[in-house]
């Protein structure tokens, strides 16, 4: 009896928990309604979260959403300037993203929000079209959105997630350890007390190592980041205290007794903005049109790459299987939200994310307390975080860009595939150097170049039977192998393209001209291609064609179905003739040695005579 096989895990799924399928439809229920529910709930990972949702896991996301408020808070409205509207339209944009993402969202990881990746295409748009008016401004950024969470939710139905595969595992280490770098030294300034206006991370260090050198660090700002970072290496080791949410209270509390922010110069988060975000659809004019449909177009492409990094990095992290088309759909519902609740368009966070899970995060309810903490403190207590130090921030910020570093799998790879190292090392010198996406698409060019390279210039192999060994094998690799008199087996190992065609008749013809025995029949052993385009096909031709010329007849051997079927359209079948194409290799040489009458004797032809089953036969497999 066949076992049954395991089912994989779901985005949802944990070693301590399952996901219910909910109660038990009536035996009278029409079953296209069981259908329908299964199909809705498949949309709302969220909610099959919530609904199997471990209590144990209760106090650790109360407390990472709490430490998240105070990273969601000065990003926020740092991120809404950046963009170009108001402060306090970013911290809109911060609590309707993780409410939604809370129930559409497949990664239990991941942190919705403004990000810096977007602000820039953001700016270009409010800027070129806002003439200068802030309300305007705010329905361009909301337009946007709106724009950006179409494209991702139809991406998303469409399946179009698969674009994810192209991130492999180096890409994600080089992305990670990138951004890991980049954040560290992003906060250097903060943690310094030094305040740098510089749009390039480089010139930006460059000239926070410059003022320190020359005294013009903050001194109480160092001792407040140094400390607080202190507390969290130390506390590190005991995941059940809250080590990030001492050290930020603690440090809050500490400047507002002794105004260390007015005495000693110590930068601070300040007042708050207050008000909580209405429903309004973002009215643009008839000018605005192309420029946000455009700006909100590649916004969802940069999103949708930033978010789909992350997501499967941290997705390998907690042992989960995301599915990338539900990561598209819960993004564009994230946009869309945020883009009729006064909003801009939002990404994950590669900052706040691996800040909330080094304090402790379990689950996207993490999202939703830090979401409900900002509402409550525009509403009831906007001066709450005033006296927070932006250096404790920064203190934060470090201590989780260090646990984002990998190291470890990446000597590993170094070991048995350097090429796929040094990928990683592209896409980490990109990020650092030139910005997230940038990076990804440079690693990803790389990655899809050589990918091209190995089918453009593809290994191939002359075959041959060695004794005691089943199959037939390269003869570079195996010197004693015999070869069938008269006869050349060709194998090829890639898909045949019009980039490697005319390589692939120079290889075969150059087969035939150093055969040992003059040449009566080549045959291809095709099992490792899985397409032919026409280019390949007339040059399969044309192939024909001059070894017909030369008295050679050309044959296949283990052509795949679907191959076989682009022969027959091309032609190519009727042109050879369907009794030149073997099912195995085996077979085409037991066809070859009974038409031509040649001498061959061949190991297990006399294993098979001594076998003691009657009728046995074992054809020879390609190996």
């Amino acid at each position: 009896m066949r076992a049954r096989l395991p089912e994989a895990r779901t985005s949802t799924d944990d070693d301590v928990m399952t996901t219910p399928a909910g109660p038990a439809p009536s035996n009278d229920s029409p079953r296209h309604s069981r259908h329908a529910e299964a199909g809705w709930r498949h949309w709302l990972p969220g909610l099959r979260t919530f609904q199997a949702y471990p209590l144990a896991w209760l106090r650790y996301d109360l407390v990472a959403g709490l430490v998240l408020t105070s990273m969601l808070v000065p990003a926020g409205i740092a991120y809404a300037a950046a963009s170009g509207v108001p402060g306090v339209y970013g911290l809109y944009a911060s609590i309707v993203p993780l409410l939604v993402y809370a129930l559409f969202g497949p990664n239990r990881a991941l942190v919705m929000g403004p990000d810096s990746s977007l602000a820039a295409m953001i700016l270009a748009v409010i800027l070129a079209q806002s003439g200068g008016d802030a309300q305007h401004a705010v329905a361009l950024a909301g337009a946007m959105a709106i724009v950006s969470g179409v494209v991702c939710v139809a991406g998303g139905l469409a399946r179009f997630g698969f674009v994810t595969e192209l991130l492999s595992k180096p890409i994600r280490y080089g992305f990670m350890n990138g951004i890991a770098l980049t954040l560290t030294l992003s906060q250097l300034p903060r943690w310094l007390g030094i305040p740098v206006e510089s749009s390039g991370l480089f010139h930006a260090t460059s000239t926070t190592l410059q003022q320190t050198f020359a005294g013009a660090a903050n001194v109480a700002s160092v001792a407040i980041g140094t400390v607080c970072f202190a507390v969290l290496m130390a506390l590190k080791r005991y995941p059940h205290i809250p080590a990030a949410l001492i050290a930020i209270g603690g440090a809050t509390i500490v400047v507002g007794i002794f105004d260390l922010g007015g005495t000693a110069g110590v930068a601070v988060l300040g007042p708050m903005p207050s008000g909580l975000p209405m429903p309004k659809l973002p009215l643009i004019g008839a000018d605005d049109v192309v420029p946000v449909l455009l700006g909100g177009v590649a916004v969802a492409l940069v999103a949708f790459a930033d978010t789909s990094v992350l997501s499967r990095t941290y997705a390998a992290r907690l042992g989960l299987r995301i599915d990338p088309n539900q990561e598209m759909v819960g993004l564009g519902a994230v946009n869309l939200a945020t883009g009729f609740l006064q909003g801009f368009p939002v990404s994950s966070s590669a900052s706040r994310t691996p800040v909330a899970v080094a304090a402790g995060s379990k689950s996207q309810l993490t999202g939703v307390v830090g979401a409900i903490s900002i509402a409550l403190l525009l509403v009831f207590a906007p001066t709450l975080l005033t006296h927070l130090p932006m250096a404790a921030l920064a203190a934060v910020v470090v201590a989780a860009a260090i646990e984002m570093f990998e190291f470890t799998d990446l000597r590993r790879i170094y070991r048995i595939q350097r090429w796929e190292f040094w990928l990683s090392m592209a896409c980490f010198f990109g990020v650092v150097a030139f910005g997230a996406i940038e990076g990804i698409g440079l690693a990803i060019a790389i990655a899809v170049l050589e990918f091209l390279w190995n089918g453009w210039r593809p290994h191939s192999a002359v075959l041959g039977r060695v004794d005691h060994v089943k199959g037939y094998h390269d003869v570079t690799r195996y010197p004693n192998a015999r070869r069938v008199p008269g006869l050349v087996l060709f194998r090829w190992d890639a898909p045949l393209f019009f980039a490697n065609a005319e390589l692939f008749r120079d290889r075969v013809l150059d087969a035939v001209a150093h055969a040992p025995d003059p040449v009566r029949r080549l045959v291809i052993s095709a099992e490792p291609v899985t397409s032919v385009d026409v280019t390949a096909a007339d040059v399969i031709g044309e192939l024909a064609e001059t070894l017909r010329e030369a008295h050679i007849e050309l044959t296949f051997a283990e052509v795949k179905d679907p191959v076989k079927d682009e022969l027959k359209r091309f032609g190519l079948f009727e042109q050879i003739g369907a009794q030149h194409f073997f099912s195995t290799v085996g077979e085409s040489v037991k066809a070859y040695v009974a038409a031509f009458r040649v001498e061959w004797s061949d190991w297990e032809d006399g294993e098979k005579r001594d076998s003691p089953i009657a009728g046995f036969s074992d054809s020879a497999p390609l190996a």
